[in-house]
């Protein structure tokens, strides 16, 4: 298979995808092709300055639809709640809800204090997930596409009690494989949750991709790294495919590494870890469960 996946127009025309973290890396190819393709997106990011590069790419692709912008921090449930009223009040569905953005190395807690790339990586995504179902809920065959990563199968142990204090470790890594079993997790139970009711869910690896995620990693570790890494291009493969593919309309809750289904790790599927996970999401959040 390529490395990099051409979205089909029959696949996107008419449909409307939210993504996070939109403005750079995958995010930012993810959202482009799929405009390229003639779908809709929503691009949610921190900033409108640095998201409108993406905004006027889309805008000089011929036939694209003209992106939009809401405003979206993570590491703060408020910023997450303000977007999710915005969405909420945009006419038609979401179609495709895609949690893209995430942050690797980073510390220190979030605004209500959470460890950083928990805080970020899962909660803010979670919350925001829960918000948007009326919207999602309203499109025939909806998805929810979580990008994780393999790095989660190097986790042991999931302390969660350990997540409202800062990032312990030097590099952040074992803090953001935390964080990514996290996002592995969320997405299984969200489908069990979900039967029924024709919204799906998907998690995936990427590939380890030379995106901005990794700019909080020290240099000397930075720069290693990127020797091995894939381009944004190569990267996004994945999340189109579990966007957009048709073939796996009706897949969910499972976990993807390069456009197919694989194992995740002995942690990733253990349901009662997952609704610890997913109770303790909602009081942290102040959601309301399903």
């Amino acid at each position: 298979m390529s490395k990099t996946y051409a979205v089909r127009p029959e696949d996107v025309r008419g449909r409307t995808f939210a993504i996070t973290g939109a403005n750079t890396g995958i995010g930012r190819v993810t959202a482009v092709e799929i405009a390229r393709a003639g779908g809709q997106v929503i691009l949610a990011c921190r900033s409108l300055e640095r998201t409108q590069p993406v905004i006027d790419a889309i805008a000089a692709l011929p036939g694209a639809p003209p992106a939009a912008f809401v405003a979206l921090d993570l590491g703060s449930l408020d910023s997450v709640r303000a977007c999710a009223a915005r969405l909420l009040e945009r006419p038609g569905p979401i179609h495709v809800l895609i949690n893209n953005a995430g942050q690797a190395g980073l510390k220190g807690v979030t605004t209500e204090g959470f460890e950083a790339a928990f805080g970020i990586n899962h909660l803010g995504h979670f919350l925001l997930t829960l918000l948007l179902l009326p919207k999602l809920r309203e499109a025939p065959g909806a998805r929810v596409v979580t990008v994780a990563s393999r790095a989660h199968k190097r986790t042991a142990t999931f302390e969660l009690d350990g997540v409202q204090r800062p990032t312990r470790t030097a590099t952040g890594f074992p803090e953001y494989q935390v964080s990514k079993l996290a996002n592995v997790l969320f997405s299984a139970e969200l489908a069990r949750r979900l039967e029924g009711t024709g919204v799906h869910t998907y998690a995936l690896h990427p590939g380890v991709v030379a995106s901005d995620v990794w700019r909080k990693i020290p240099w000397p570790f930075r720069g290693l790294t990127r020797l091995f890494m894939l381009s944004n291009e190569e990267g996004a493969a994945t999340t189109l495919y579990c966007a957009t593919a048709a073939e796996v309309a009706g897949d969910t809750g499972l976990y993807y590494d390069a456009c197919r289904a694989v194992p995740t790790a002995p942690l990733g599927a253990d349901r009662g870890l997952a609704r610890e996970l997913w109770t303790r999401s909602l009081a942290w959040t102040g959601a309301a469960d399903l």
